[in-house]
């Protein structure tokens, strides 16, 4: 979920609110390549070594913890009430809930606190995160949520009835619009609490945790409620099961763009039409948008 001024669901809020300043840092700081001084473009140059900055690093670790820990509670309460019946499926919902609270008010203010790719490609195709930090974000978050996954396995075996991860109860396509509505709903709220000036960013982890809760408590018996592809590959990766698997890397990713786009389009209301369509900005940006 994601830092204000860097598209963030902790801390302040979510990462956007200094985003010139954070795209200045994104360009030389996060994103970490150093430039030696007398260096050119020719082919040794560029095949010279790039180093990852200590802020983008910081950010990377933070999403592998923020990841691990969120998929090691939400998972483990499944794993826990398959084996053991003691958590139940409110219990459940509550942990999940829970967890993603915490962990965006543990490390939203150092990475954003996306832990799910979709909210990451989401905030990247709304201009609110750079794409070169993308694939990295990503893969920090599979390796969290594999890693996870393979902790529960160990501790819990690899009973086949024990399998965490999510599996369709019903059709594809019935937990395929399933989970793009709920991934929407959770972009909606992430893209509100992150992104507008106007929000308090000191309730933004309650806020995603709550939407994530309630998420889980009427979807989670019929698609699983994963919202978050990273939840869905790190337990299939493990478990080497990926029935359906298809639902839950591309539903939520179409979700999380089209929940992110939503709000943006309800921003451009927050003020009077004529001084919208006075100052030309917004219609000059589809103009463009509609020439590219």
């Amino acid at each position: 979920m994601g830092e204000k001024g860097e598209n963030s669901v902790g801390g302040n809020g979510m990462q956007e609110r200094n985003m010139e300043e954070g795209a200045v840092r994104n360009e030389v700081g996060d994103v970490g390549v150093t430039a030696n001084h007398g260096y050119g473009s020719s082919p040794e140059d560029r095949a010279s070594i790039l180093a990852l900055s200590v802020p983008f690093l910081q950010k990377i670790i933070a999403e592998v913890f923020g990841t691990y820990f969120l998929i090691f509670a939400g998972c483990g309460s499944v794993t826990v009430n398959l084996s053991k019946g003691t958590i139940t499926f409110p219990g459940i919902c509550v942990v999940w809930g829970l967890v993603v609270m915490v962990m965006v008010y543990a490390v939203g203010h150092i990475s954003g606190a996306h832990f799910n790719p979709a909210v990451t490609i989401a905030f990247a195709t709304s201009g609110r995160f750079p794409w070169k930090q993308v694939p990295v974000y990503v893969s920090a978050q599979l390796v969290g949520s594999t890693l996870a996954s393979g902790t529960l396995r160990l501790l819990f075996g690899g009973k086949h009835e024990h399998f965490p991860g999510t599996i369709p109860a019903g059709s594809d396509m019935q937990s395929f619009v399933l989970e793009f509505i709920i991934t929407f709903y959770l972009m909606f709220v992430i893209s509100g609490v992150a992104t507008d000036n106007r929000a308090i960013g000191e309730l933004a982890g309650l806020a995603v945790g709550a939407t994530v809760l309630l998420n889980v408590l009427f979807a989670g018996p019929i698609s699983g409620a994963s919202m978050n592809p990273a939840r869905s590959l790190g337990p299939a990766f493990v478990s080497n099961r990926y029935e359906g698997i298809w639902v839950y890397i591309v539903a939520p990713i179409i979700g999380a763009i089209a929940g992110a786009w939503a709000y943006n389009i309800i921003r451009f209301t927050n003020k009077p039409l004529r001084e919208i369509t006075k100052s030309g900005s917004f219609l000059r940006s589809l103009g463009r948008n509609g020439s590219n």
